[in-house]
């Protein structure tokens, strides 16, 4: 019976002990269930975060919101406030309570090394309390996006939201950087055939698609520098200079090294003030001499290529001044018109040949300048003080130049007759001889 009663309560505590232990594994298994729960309920709230991002910037592609709509749907999903930049760091976007502090582009150098350290990175990069991130569709920076995150909040999510628009915004800057080429192509296109001859159907339609108006009555501006390597630059500051002249987008191109330009006139019989164009550009291109010639106005597009070559002959003009810098109009040639056209250049060469052979010969054979001396005489009215000056000698020296003159010549340079048709041949030969 004892043995019996032992044999019961050891039965029954093994049961116990069996019971406790499966009681154990089933609470192990319960919390690893419990975890395994909690991971999948936050994975998948980041992934509905992350899709959410997704679809929300993939409509800004699609919708064609541009940098400010990417700014405020990365400051609406990570509640940081938002800045896009340029590649220069100019400011074109922002998103958040406060507008950022202009003049924090900084030195050149510093931001190419920044930027290097970023893309060297392959992904969000911290520095200070800003999270950057580039727009690069291939090997070029097109510009930055940043959160301001001076608290250092940003965690992976954050980071997560700021690469994929990132992404989007190097999508929507290649788009446009694509458009501008292709809108560049077209117009210098355009320009081309309207300098060498359209139909005016043709032009108008093709304008139109380029957002300008053909039907107003247009006029080709033709405009040299001297002094720049850099074309963009110069074209940059023509147009930034036309817009605030013409209140409106002219159509430009290049053509023998100097810039076109096909400009609309104004809706009265006043022309645009050219001269203050010319202020313009010079403001914006100090230590550049810039000739500009002005072609008279055409109804028509088909009309186009008479108001170039009044244009180019206006800048031969110029450029063949004492001082090249400045204006010619077309109106205001006279003389000059006779001279600067192709059915006159051989009759225009046998007048300078005849009344200055002679000086010509001298100053190629000698290295000399007396040809250049009897215009600037001319041109200064015959004044020895003025004439000295221009050409930067002594007036003995002047009074020496013109004596060899009359000596080579037999001329009586202040008989009327005479006096006129030297000055005649001599500015012909300076625009003949001068800048193309």
């Amino acid at each position: 019976m004892a043995r019996q009663a032992g044999a019961a309560l050891h039965s029954a505590a093994l049961y116990r002990a069996d019971q406790a232990a499966g009681s154990g594994e089933l609470q192990a298994r319960h919390d690893q269930l419990a975890l395994v729960n909690d991971n999948l309920i936050s994975a998948l709230a980041d992934l509905e975060r992350r899709s959410r991002a997704h679809e929300l910037l993939i409509d800004v592609v699609v919708t064609g919101g541009g940098e400010v709509a990417i700014a405020a749907v990365l400051h609406e999903l990570t509640g940081l406030a938002v800045e896009v930049e340029d590649k220069f760091g100019n400011l074109l976007a922002w998103a958040g309570d406060q507008a950022p502090a202009s003049g924090r582009q900084g030195a050149a150098h510093d931001r190419a090394e920044l930027l290097n350290r970023v893309r060297r990175n392959g992904c969000p990069l911290r520095e200070r309390d800003r999270v950057l991130a580039v727009a690069q569709p291939g090997d070029e920076v097109l510009g930055v996006l940043t959160l301001i995150d001076p608290s250092r909040t940003a965690g992976p999510y954050e980071k997560l939201a700021l690469e994929f628009a990132a992404v989007v915004l190097a999508m929507e800057m290649a788009h446009k950087r694509s458009l501008a080429e292709i809108e560049l192509r077209l117009r210098g296109n355009l320009v081309d055939d309207l300098l060498t001859g359209t139909d005016d159907q043709s032009a108008l339609a093709r304008s139109a698609a380029l957002d300008h108006d053909l039907h107003p009555p247009h006029q080709i501006l033709m405009i040299g520098c001297t002094g720049s390597d850099k074309p963009e630059r110069v074209a940059r500051a023509v147009d930034q200079a036309l817009v605030r002249i013409t209140r409106s987008r002219a159509l430009t191109g290049r053509r023998g090294g100097s810039i076109v330009v096909v400009a609309p006139t104004r809706s009265d019989t006043v022309e645009y003030e050219w001269r203050e164009l010319h202020r313009l550009v010079s403001d914006a291109l100090p230590r550049i001499e810039v000739a500009i010639g002005v072609g008279r106005p055409c109804a028509h597009p088909s009309d186009l290529p008479r108001s170039h070559r009044e244009a180019h002959r206006a800048l031969r003009v110029q450029r063949g001044q004492t001082h090249g810098d400045g204006v010619t109009t077309f109106a205001e040639l006279g003389f000059y018109r006779m001279v600067c056209t192709a059915e006159s250049e051989l009759e225009v060469a046998e007048f300078v040949r005849e009344w200055l052979g002679h000086l010509i010969d001298y100053d190629r054979t000698h290295h000399y300048d007396l040809v250049t001396t009897l215009w600037q005489y001319y041109e200064c009215g015959g004044n020895y003080d003025a004439t000295a000056h221009e050409l930067l000698i002594h007036r003995s020296t002047l009074r020496y130049r013109l004596r060899r003159i009359r000596e080579f010549t037999g001329y009586d340079l202040r008989a009327v007759d005479t006096r006129l048709n030297l000055h005649i041949a001599t500015r012909a030969w300076q625009i003949r001889n001068g800048p193309a």
